[in-house]
């Protein structure tokens, strides 16, 4: 009987343990506090960008891995007009969608920047992981500017790289 209690009172132990994992250091509730309506009849353009991530690079071999934060930054480089965001899908390195950041139109105000991070223990991604953004702007707007910033350091050395969207759409 006391090694059946034992045995239930290290299991208890072990399952209070386990934390949920977090998918972005940016909570989700900051995405609905931007939400946004489209209106059909707004003469606005629609545009599709792809970004190319990195949670994972290899090291010395294709057997060996390291673990990369990533920023991803959403910009609205017009220094006058509001642009929509109705999409930010991440996907795996085999194409597969992981999650979509939002499931409603945002807002960024003129020259605003958001972000979406991926934390250095989230290596769901893998290390050909990319994200597709589509969005809405006034016409004669410039297009929006999606970038990632991965980086890690480990003791004293630092490892750090961008990328740059392209417009797909």
């Amino acid at each position: 009987m006391k090694k059946c209690i034992l045995l239930f009172s290290v299991i208890v132990l072990v399952a209070s343990c386990v934390q949920e994992k977090e998918i972005s250091s940016i909570n989700p509730e900051n995405w609905t506090k931007r939400k946004a309506t489209i209106n059909a009849m707004d003469s606005l353009e629609h545009g599709k960008s792809y970004l190319s991530i990195y949670s994972q690079i290899y090291s010395s071999s294709e057997h060996k891995t390291h673990n990369l934060t990533a920023m991803v930054s959403l910009r609205n480089t017009s220094d006058i007009d509001t642009i929509y965001l109705t999409k930010a899908e991440y996907f795996d390195t085999h194409g597969t969608s992981l999650r979509n950041y939002f499931n409603h139109p945002i807002y960024l105000a003129p020259l605003e920047t958001v972000e979406i991070i991926i934390d250095e223990m989230d290596v769901e991604g893998g290390t050909g992981s990319n994200f597709i953004f589509e969005w809405h702007a006034p016409k004669e707007c410039p297009e929006p500017l999606f970038e990632g910033v991965m980086n890690s350091t480990v003791g004293q050395q630092g490892l750090s790289f961008t990328t740059q969207s392209r417009r797909i759409k």
